[in-house]
């Protein structure tokens, strides 16, 4: 009887073994067949098909994987898919600038770059002053392959909610203005924005306000006249910059003005940036800002809100759709983050890519290809679809992921 009840105990626990190893190997099978799928572009696509649809897929793996390496600059774009010609004769009509300005997460910004790049822009990129010796080799590796890419002249070390972040997008402008391709439009980014429209629809969108600057904004809101009323001062660290207020009063806007408050993010005319650089009103309300808090949020539309200025709209309000931001404090309006919140602002995961897709808004802030590889790539997969669809240009092979 004992021998018997041995046996059966011995079956049993030689089943359970089985089916750990089957249950494990299947496991382990699934895992391999997703690093798998994600080292091909095609199966990539449909597992963002099926996150856009709602399903939930999650991975560390970069499946568009980029390799700047040892390689030849030659070797770097065609391997890495680097769009090379101009696709349409509206695009080469209506080149486009963009400022970048980055501090670390070298894959999410060379993400944004070849997301953004076409060989008739013009590119400048800000690294702060305090970034790794190693971010900023990387960086400029990279842009030594692109005769229209550059680093800024001049680099600010950027302190959040300070002076220095609105002096690094101007010194970008004020080399994109020595440019000598005629651009029309400067567009500011920074290195976890990414598009979602393509290059032509970014231009067509920008075309429909004919000849004006975008810089969404109005009156400030109770918690924003604080930012101007009262000396904030830049405390400047290698790992911890912040911004400090002080009880000190701010003296009276320069010339009269009326501050506005917006947003930091700005499409602008070169017109524009020709005032801004040059006109005694804007050399003054910028030194006047330098001891107030975000600058950037108030500088270029107090601006474009004075009548006469080279394409201001002086009673634009929040018109422009330049970013899709998810704020903490409006999930009633957009339903949620489905990565994690920084600052107050979402980094999307996958989660939140319908809403995106949906979004009317040229980029969206933020993104950080690390933490949500898919979150990005699959929407570089898309954006890339739409993009050689649109060409009016033989598509080269190597410009398919």
């Amino acid at each position: 009887m004992g021998s018997w009840k041995h046996c059966l105990f011995s079956v049993s626990v030689i089943t359970a073994l089985i089916f750990v190893f089957v249950y494990n190997n299947k496991l382990w099978e699934k895992k391999r067949f997703l690093r798998a799928s994600l080292s091909n572009a095609s199966l990539l696509t449909e597992y963002c098909h099926q996150i856009f649809k709602g399903k939930v897929f999650y991975s560390t793996e970069n499946a568009l994987k980029t390799t700047i390496s040892d390689s030849t600059c030659y070797e770097y774009m065609a391997q890495n898919h680097y769009i090379t010609e101009t696709l349409s004769e509206e695009e080469a009509g209506f080149p486009l600038a963009y400022t970048m300005t980055i501090h670390k997460d070298f894959g999410t910004f060379e993400r944004l770059f070849r997301a953004i790049y076409m060989p008739q822009n013009v590119y400048c990129v800000h690294v702060d002053e305090k970034a790794t010796v190693e971010f900023k080799e990387a960086v400029e590796q990279l842009l030594s392959c692109f005769p229209n890419a550059f680093l800024a002249s001049k680099m600010e070390p950027v302190v959040y909610g300070g002076i220095s972040r609105l002096q690094a997008d101007l010194n970008c402008i004020k080399d994109l203005v020595a440019s000598e391709i005629p651009w029309k439009y400067a567009i500011n980014t920074c290195g976890q924005d990414f598009p979602l429209k393509t290059n032509r629809e970014i231009i067509q969108y920008l075309k429909g306000f004919k000849g004006k600057n975008i810089t969404p904004g109005v009156l400030p809101p109770a918690h924003a006249i604080g930012r101007t009323k009262y000396v904030h001062q830049e405390v400047v660290h290698t790992q911890n910059s912040r911004m400090l207020k002080t009880t000190k009063l701010k003296t009276l806007p320069p010339h009269n003005m009326t501050i506005y408050f917006g947003t930091a993010y700005v499409a602008l005319t070169r017109e524009f940036t020709n005032f801004v650089l040059q006109d005694q009103h804007a050399l003054d309300l910028l030194s006047w800002s330098k001891d107030t808090y975000s600058p950037d949020e108030h500088f270029w539309v107090t601006l474009n809100r004075i009548p006469g200025v080279p394409g201001a709209m002086p009673n634009a309000s929040w018109t422009g759709n330049l970013r899709a931001i998810k704020w903490i404090d409006m999930e009633d309006k957009h339903g949620g983050c489905h990565g994690h919140y920084v600052h107050g602002i979402c980094i999307y995961g996958n989660g939140d890519l319908k809403w995106l897709i949906n979004s009317p808004s040229l980029f969206a802030n933020k993104f950080e290809l690390t933490t949500y590889p898919l979150t990005v790539e699959c929407l570089e997969l898309r954006l890339r679809e739409r993009t050689l669809n649109q060409s009016e240009t033989a598509i080269q092979p190597s410009w398919y992921f």
